[in-house]
């Protein structure tokens, strides 16, 4: 099928791309939901260094602008329109194992008459991790919901070392959302992404009845001139 892959940047969604391109899809684009302030959705990495990462990879990047008196489903309603205007059959997802979230994907989906895959659906994600690390791609930790997991674990790499410092009642893939990644590199990749990392900061947000605190560390994508001087990470 001709596919366009929901793309968050981070691991999972390189996971999703690299077995929808093993089993024979055509990815025609990378969908990804940006917020107003252009950061991408829940892993607040800049739309610049999005840019990078999608040029890296060689594919199409569809912007989904979410915010502004626009919501996430009437801006990928029309989203939608444009891919299958472009021939797109089916979006792909890299869900693993939660049945809330893909049964409301299927239900919004259906009605906006784009069905939705998940090639990764029900992988053993202590074996999906190893696997991603195995394959030589390259993540690093953006975001950390520090009710599950410490400040520390924010701007770490995604490896064997990160793996075992994870405690037994966080997901090795970070499926109940305890943390998120930012795929750099790897044999997916026509150029790496360079970027250099900020301080980690927390940053606090309230719904009702409800309080949340986030670690983040934030990417800043290199220049040039910083690229030479040899800053890159």
């Amino acid at each position: 099928m001709r596919i366009a892959v929901s793309w968050s940047s981070g691991k999972d969604s390189l996971l999703t791309l690299a077995k929808a391109l093993d089993e024979g899809h055509e990815v025609v684009s990378l969908l990804t939901a940006l917020r107003e302030d252009e950061r991408v959705s829940v892993h607040g990495v800049s739309r610049s260094l999005l840019r990078e990462q999608c040029a890296g990879l060689g594919l199409p990047l569809k912007e989904v602008l979410v915010g502004d008196g626009t919501t996430y489903e009437d801006a990928h309603a029309r989203a939608f329109d444009e891919l299958r205007d472009e021939g797109v059959e089916a979006i792909a997802y890299g869900d693993l194992f939660l049945e809330d979230i893909r049964d409301w994907r299927d239900s919004f989906h259906g009605k906006a008459g784009l069905p939705c895959v998940y090639p990764i659906w029900g992988s053993d994600t202590r074996v999906l991790a190893e696997a991603f690390i195995d394959s030589g791609h390259r993540a690093v930790v953006v975001c950390v919901d520090t009710r599950r997991l410490g400040m520390e674990f924010a701007g770490r790499e995604y490896d064997r070392e990160f793996l075992r410092d994870l405690p037994e009642c966080v997901d090795p893939c970070g499926e109940n959302g305890e943390f998120h990644t930012f795929v750099y590199g790897g044999p997916r990749f026509g150029k790496k992404v360079r970027f250099e990392k900020a301080p980690v900061i927390e940053r606090n947000y309230t719904d009702p009845g409800h309080a949340f605190s986030f670690g983040y560390c934030e990417l800043i994508a290199l220049s040039p001139e910083m690229e030479n001087g040899g800053n890159g990470r």
